[in-house]
């Protein structure tokens, strides 16, 4: 204000032109401070005003204005500035106040939106369900907590990428009603994961279609366990089957190979004979396997359970196979890889030497022409996992889908119920066992198993019976790949 009142001074007092400074100075102490501030801001400017017009009038102090008005003329300037002073005073107050008003307003409604945002956005986030947004052209613009944990993906690698290069199926195509389907996607470890995915329009009113809303519900475990379904299905058929024509098979075969022993002593026998009943020899003792194979699969087994530790199982099964190998001179190497020093369990070791010895023969069927049998043991969570991983040329994926019901060797000779004995075993022990495996790359057999402390928990006795029910996700778990072909017999 002293400032306006100096420039007013020296600009010429009555005659300058700048005393609409002094309503300027009081329009913005309206808006700075309150009413009553604002009040007395204007009668300060009135007094500073007033008083250098009748300094200079009486000529108390030098005087710059050109004209000379009369000491009434002068009153009325001073009155008129006064009136002028107080209404911009009281109007900038009254219109400051109003503008308090809607900034108060405002703040309350920014609030209430946050809110209101941090609510959809809680909602969004908590759903149970996958959900993700995409633009029309299908570029992923929102995904929430549960969408990125079933894709295995974190929203930075989500956000602007289009969605269909995330699943192995065509999505189903959003339109004005709801589009729903089942589409299948490979994980980063070659896991294949099976989605029900419902597409509905993103609209706006009076600015239409902006994108579509895609829900995701996992269906994997779903999945499995009906697939384990139809194996149990099978293998239950394979035993009945078995158990009603294996042993009215085994008596009249042992009669036809006492028969065929006792003529191949007949001296006088041609060359083209004994041929003949070697062949026939070598074909009944092949039958008779195959019936050993069947009996042993239908029979309901006996188990055993103690505390075991998994390494000397393993290493005992790898000691035998390794001492076949370098006699036979297959050219195949086996790797061990034991992340534990030890690996204690609830379980028949007899029985589970039994599964490492298919598991590990199927891989050496595999490798007809050498290769690397890698065996791996580590703890994952509460459980042992045990991996089989050979260098043969990889299963198809129909193969892996199926590789664990009966009848599915592709192996010559084989019966196909090895690797159906090992998911029995396995069931009974309640563990879980699953394939990969990639055409050219190939194969590998996960078994896992329980902790001590854990299997304890739920074993309060040794268990002898025949074990039938699998545990949840017990199954082959097909990957991203396939391979030629093969199952243990």
């Amino acid at each position: 204000m002293a400032m306006v009142t100096l420039v007013v001074y020296a600009t010429g007092g009555v005659d300058s032109s700048l005393n609409f400074l002094y309503p300027l100075v009081i329009i913005v102490a309206c808006i700075l401070l309150p009413r009553s501030w604002a009040y007395l801001t204007a009668a300060l400017a009135f007094i500073l005003y007033g008083t250098i017009l009748e300094l200079t009038y009486f000529a108390v102090v030098p005087s710059y204005q050109t004209t000379h008005p009369g000491l009434r003329t002068l009153q009325a300037i001073i009155l008129v500035n006064l009136f002028a002073f107080l209404a911009v005073a009281y109007l900038a107050a009254l219109l400051s106040a109003k503008l308090r008003q809607v900034d108060v307003r405002l703040k309350h409604t920014r609030g209430a939106l946050k809110n209101l945002q941090a609510l959809h956005e809680n909602i969004i986030q908590a759903i149970s369900g996958g959900l993700v947004t995409t633009g029309l052209e299908g570029h992923i613009t929102l995904v929430n907590a549960t969408a990125q944990t079933l894709l295995e993906r974190s929203e930075r690698e989500l956000m602007g990428q289009q969605i269909q290069q995330f699943f192995l199926d065509s999505l189903p195509q959003g339109g004005s009603d709801q589009a729903h389907g089942e589409v299948r996607m490979v994980t980063r470890n070659d896991f294949r994961k099976t989605f029900r995915v419902v597409v509905s329009e993103l609209a706006v009113p009076e600015r239409g279609a902006l994108g579509y809303v895609y829900t995701f519900e996992d269906l994997t475990q779903i999945r499995r366990l009906e697939r384990e379904v139809r194996i149990q299905d099978r293998l239950a058929a394979v035993g009945r089957l078995a158990a009603a024509i294996a042993h009215e098979i085994r008596n009249p075969l042992t009669s036809i190979a006492g028969s065929v022993s006792m003529l191949s002593g007949i001296p006088d026998l041609s060359e083209e004979h004994r041929q003949l009943l070697r062949i026939v020899t070598r074909e009944s003792e092949r039958l008779n396997s195959i019936i050993t194979d069947f009996l042993e699969y239908s029979r309901g087994k006996q188990y055993r359970f103690a505390t075991v530790d998994l390494l000397p199982l393993i290493e005992d099964t790898l000691t035998l196979l390794q001492n076949r190998l370098v006699a036979e001179n297959t050219g195949i190497k086996i790797e061990r890889n034991y992340q534990v020093a030890q690996a204690l369990t609830l379980a028949d070791g007899d029985k589970l030497k039994q599964v490492f010895w298919n598991l590990c023969e199927n891989a050496v069927r595999a490798m007809r022409g050498g290769g690397l049998l890698r065996v791996t043991v580590q703890s994952v969570n509460n459980d042992w996992e045990v991996s089989f991983a050979d260098s043969g040329p990889g299963m198809r994926p129909q193969l892996v889908e199926k590789i664990f019901e009966p009848f599915q060797s592709e192996f010559e000779g084989g019966t196909g119920l090895g690797l159906a004995i090992v998911y029995q075993v396995i069931q009974a022990h309640e563990g879980k066992v699953w394939a990969r495996s990639k055409l050219g790359q190939g194969s590998e057999f996960v078994l896992r198993l329980r902790h001590l402390a854990t299997a304890e928990a739920t074993e309060t006795a040794p268990v002898a019976a025949d074990h039938r029910q699998p545990p949840e996700d017990a199954t082959s778990a097909a990957a991203a790949g396939g391979r030629s072909g093969r199952a243990h017999g």
